[in-house]
């Protein structure tokens, strides 16, 4: 999955600018497994080191980073326990039936949200019985404009004009499928979920390396759908 791009940040009001630094800077490390040093920071904010040293002492503060052996910046416990309330109710719902699937399909199943112009995997199960997994990230985030969950959650909201063609037709059929657009090699499977109003579109999203496997399990997952969507989440 994509990590955030390494631009410096445009010029803004110096508080907001510090806040805005100071979450880019989060974001950094928490898209970075290995970790980020404190130089690995200034050089993606594009500011001098002492800058991005006050940055990552202040967010290592609250709990939410901290500074390994080896100097560098990994997300910390605070980080996983603001991450476990969002979407809680949602997550709590479609987990066992999203489980469930994983197991009788035999591959990983995501939920994913709209957030802005992006789509992201709020909750991942994968199939217990498998011992090849071809899974997404949980956190993970690509463009709205891409993919088979992408396109499931625009089909989820309101037609607009000029709409991608996959999008119109997943809203007539209730899924959509694509291939390698997220992951090289691989097909997806993005059915819609029914949504309260104002409440962020959401979907199912299914990941194989088999068309045939995907093509077989859209009366499964969009079933499973239906299930989760009746709950009040």
């Amino acid at each position: 999955m994509a990590t955030p791009e390494t631009n410096p940040l445009p010029a803004r009001p110096a508080g907001t600018q510090t806040l805005s630094r100071g979450l880019h800077a989060l974001e950094l490390v928490s898209n970075s497994p290995g970790g980020l040093t404190i130089q690995d920071i200034a050089d993606r904010l594009g500011v001098h080191r002492s800058i991005a040293t006050r940055l990552l002492t202040t967010i290592a503060e609250h709990r939410l980073i901290n500074r390994g052996p080896d100097g560098r910046y990994r997300p910390a416990g605070g980080l996983a326990a603001l991450a476990g309330r969002v979407y809680a109710g949602m997550r709590e719902q479609a987990t066992p039936l999203m489980q469930e699937l994983a197991d009788r399909i035999g591959a990983s199943v995501a939920l994913f949200v709209a957030e802005v112009d992006d789509a992201v995997a709020v909750t991942v199960t994968e199939p217990a019985n498998s011992n090849v997994r071809v899974s997404f990230r949980q956190g993970g985030r690509h463009p709205l404009g891409r993919g088979a969950a992408g396109y499931a959650l625009l089909a989820a909201l309101p037609p607009r004009e000029n709409e991608d063609p996959r999008v119109t037709e997943g809203r007539r059929a209730g899924y959509v499928m694509s291939f390698g657009e997220v992951e090289r090699g691989y097909w997806g499977l993005g059915v819609p979920l029914a949504r309260p109003a104002n409440e962020p579109a959401a979907c199912l999203t299914l990941i194989s390396a088999s068309k045939e496997l995907l093509e077989n399990s859209v009366d499964a997952t969009v079933s499973a759908a239906a299930q989760i969507s009746g709950y009040d989440m």
